[in-house]
């Protein structure tokens, strides 16, 4: 992935956060709000309006840049990756911070206690550890490759939240090819670990790279095969069509019904989504690397597996990589299975919240949604925690067994079992075209 590809994909995600903010009020006003480019308007606005001091370095420049038409354009870049990148790091540094948590109740210890009320400074201070530690790269390794590995999966993982919802419009860019976007990309984390495996020059780096590999073949066809159904079933590749369909009926008139009542959700569309969604839940973990598919970093038999030779922060950027794609698939199970940011007990229009509220109202709406999001994302990390710290590490030829002997073959079925029954039930769209039953 070159540098003007990874740059072009993020200018993509800012143009996609959507109107300059001088356009805020009646875009909200008008139901078109798209959720971007407000905080590029706002810091501007500010600015503009008193300017930026001059005891500012190269305040005069800064003020040229801010008065220039293209600084929406270039605010939401900048943006963009700043929250993007920000959301991972804080996400990173609770989630270290709850599995050290919920691993020490389930054993019953404290866990840490000493940095900070009931030790929730204490992964800022291995952050600040890590940051302090020497960068060692060994003398018979590839240096370049060595270098670029970590930075390549991280990259490989905070890409695919560019087509990710975090709210009803609050996305960074809303792709045609969202779904599409989120697997593609995902093959150059698995990129980056072979990278890193190979070129240092470690026996158990090596056979870590192998493993995730072999891993890597194993466990992205049920997730495809995942995918593909809820292409199907849903006619669209964009996360945000998938959510507004499961956010109630299509009125010609008002467009998706604002309720979200639990029994819309594609969790129940039909009985094979609900085995579908199960299926894709184990194979995540596979992805994530996570137990019981932690093989890559078996510490008992690899040493650290593929990141065995790194230190300092090239070391945390794995781990910040692994929890990011904790989080990652989990927000997409909820996109594609839960719902999305539709709560599924009360309908938003029915308590003034909907389409014809007023801004306050519509603020407060979206501030719900973007918390009801979050809320079943975490809790689906939480559960991947619990699966870490209840089931022992399977061996290689296991895994594989239940890859491509169990949860393959369930896929399938839920593929063909789901297109059978939107056939029956009135019609189905595969890739754009309809296919209707009379």
């Amino acid at each position: 992935m070159n540098l003007f590809a990874f740059t072009t994909i993020f200018a993509q995600a800012g143009k996609g956060l959507g109107e300059f903010a001088g356009d805020y009020s009646s875009k909200w006003d008008a139901g078109t709000y798209d959720g971007g480019l407000v905080f590029a308007g706002i810091i501007k606005w500010l600015v503009t309006t008193w300017g930026v001091p001059e005891w500012v370095p190269l305040s005069s420049i800064l003020n040229g840049v801010l008065e220039a038409s293209v600084f929406p354009e270039i605010g939401a870049l900048l943006i963009t990756i700043g929250l993007v990148f920000g959301f991972v790091n804080i996400f990173a540094i609770g989630a270290v911070w709850s599995e050290r948590k919920v691993s020490a109740h389930m054993q019953c210890r404290l866990g840490p206690m000493e940095v900070g009320p009931h030790g929730i400074l204490q992964t800022v201070a291995d952050g600040l550890k890590l940051l302090a530690k020497e960068d060692i790269i060994p003398r018979l390794a590839d240096k370049p490759l060595f270098a670029l590995a970590p930075a390549i999966v991280f990259a490989g993982v905070l890409m695919r939240f560019v087509p990710l919802p975090f709210g009803d419009q609050l996305i960074a860019s809303d792709l045609d090819l969202g779904l599409f976007f989120i697997a593609a990309v995902g093959a150059v984390e698995v990129l980056g670990v072979i990278m890193a495996g190979w070129s240092s020059n470690n026996k158990w780096s090596l056979f870590g790279t192998i493993r995730t590999a072999t891993q890597m073949v194993s466990y992205e066809i049920p997730i495809g095969l995942a995918f593909i159904t809820v292409i199907i079933c849903s006619g669209s590749f964009s996360l945000m069509e998938i959510v507004n369909q499961q956010g109630g009926s299509l009125n010609a008139s008002d467009g998706y019904v604002y309720g979200g009542w639990i029994w819309h959700w594609n969790l129940f569309r039909n009985p094979f989504m609900l085995v579908l969604s199960i299926t894709y839940f184990i194979a995540s973990l596979a992805e994530c690397k996570r137990s019981p598919f932690d093989l890559p970093e078996a510490e008992s038999e690899l040493v650290s597996g593929f990141h065995t030779e790194y230190t300092g922060m090239r070391f945390a950027l794995f781990f910040l990589a692994e929890y990011a794609a904790m989080y990652l698939v989990a927000a997409v199970a909820v996109v594609i299975f839960l719902g999305g940011w539709w709560s599924g007990i009360y309908p938003l229009d029915a308590l003034g919240l909907g389409p014809e509220a007023t801004t306050l109202a519509k603020t407060l709406g979206l501030l719900i949604k973007v918390g009801v999001f979050l809320s079943k994302a975490f809790a689906l990390v939480f559960v991947q925690m619990w699966v870490r710290w209840t089931l022992p590490r399977i061996r290689l030829d296991q895994m594989m067994y239940v890859c491509w002997k169990v949860l393959l073959p369930i896929s399938l079925v839920c593929l063909i079992g789901s297109c059978l029954w939107e056939l029956a039930s009135g019609g189905a769209s595969v890739f754009g075209f309809g296919i209707v039953v009379e």
